[in-house]
């Protein structure tokens, strides 16, 4: 039996990676769909590389639930209309191609990449999950060499060992992790004066910030647990059944239209040649 990856994609990464590199390229000649085609062209890669099953998350409303729990969480407030403007197209073009695509409202990406790698480890098929994000929040889904994550730039792959090397602290107390030292990405500050290294540190005294001893972060006990919320992903999400549902079978009739739109007829032929290969 084949060795089966199942590949999740974070999708807003791709996006955002596309349009910042596309536009430090053509400035204010940017053309409205260009983040679109290059994370297209990305997937679409992906598949004729040798991909079989995959599925792509997008953050189809930026905003969440961690907005009401936190109010200087990161928000759409400041990004570019024509960044945004592209979450919508993009959705809809993979779904031509036939990639599975989770768009998150309530929720964020993440999340889904946090259901999608449960549900797809409950497979004894699946031999590895692979999760394409340099976040450092998904650092918290990778179990051994089983759940891993990709960098897409550097194709570093971190399995549990690496991100233990990296973070000094095990997948799991990832969340407490980024708590104690913030994560700007996200935008929650962390505790003052608890950088990496103390924060592994006490990490690997104390285990999970609800067995610190109650006087070992003071006033900002309740704070840090907070931001542990915050960065908690919320793997329960019902994606999909099985795996089988994550396999690409090729385009759909709408996806020559949405080829021509984007400015790359030739797209079409490429999903051909790949659906074919993957039959023989």
């Amino acid at each position: 039996m084949p060795f089966m990856i199942v590949h999740l994609v974070d999708g807003t990464y791709e996006l955002f990676r596309h349009y910042h590199g596309l536009r430090r390229w053509t400035k204010d000649k940017m053309p409205p769909l260009g983040a679109v085609l290059g994370v297209t062209r990305t997937v679409l890669g992906m598949i004729e590389s040798g991909a079989t099953h995959l599925g792509v998350a997008t953050d189809h409303v930026i905003e969440s639930f961690r907005n009401e729990v936190w109010p200087g969480y990161k928000s759409s407030a400041g990004m570019d209309p024509a960044l945004l403007a592209q979450f919508g197209p993009l959705e809809e073009v993979l779904a031509a191609m036939g990639v599975v695509v989770w768009p998150m409202v309530e929720l964020e990406a993440d999340d889904a990449l946090a259901s999608a790698a449960r549900i797809a480890e409950r497979d004894p098929r699946v031999d590895m999950v692979s999760i394409w994000t340099p976040d450092k929040d998904l650092a918290q889904l990778v179990s051994g060499d089983r759940i891993v994550q990709v960098h897409r730039r550097t194709r570093k792959i971190m399995d549990a060992g690496a991100v233990r090397a990296k973070y000094g602290v095990p997948p799991a107390l990832i969340p407490d992790y980024l708590a104690l030292v913030g994560d700007s990405a996200d935008g929650f500050p962390g505790v003052k004066g608890i950088g990496p290294v103390n924060a592994s540190r006490l990490l690997n005294r104390f285990g999970p910030l609800e067995d610190f001893p109650p006087d070992e972060l003071g006033q900002e006990r309740e704070r840090a647990l907070l931001f542990k919320e915050l960065a908690t992903l919320r793997s329960q999400v019902p994606l999909f059944e099985n795996v089988d549902q994550l396999r690409w079978r090729g385009p759909n009739e709408a996806f020559a239209d949405w080829a021509r739109r984007l400015g790359d007829p030739a797209l079409v032929e490429r999903c051909q040649w790949a659906a074919k290969s993957l039959a023989d």
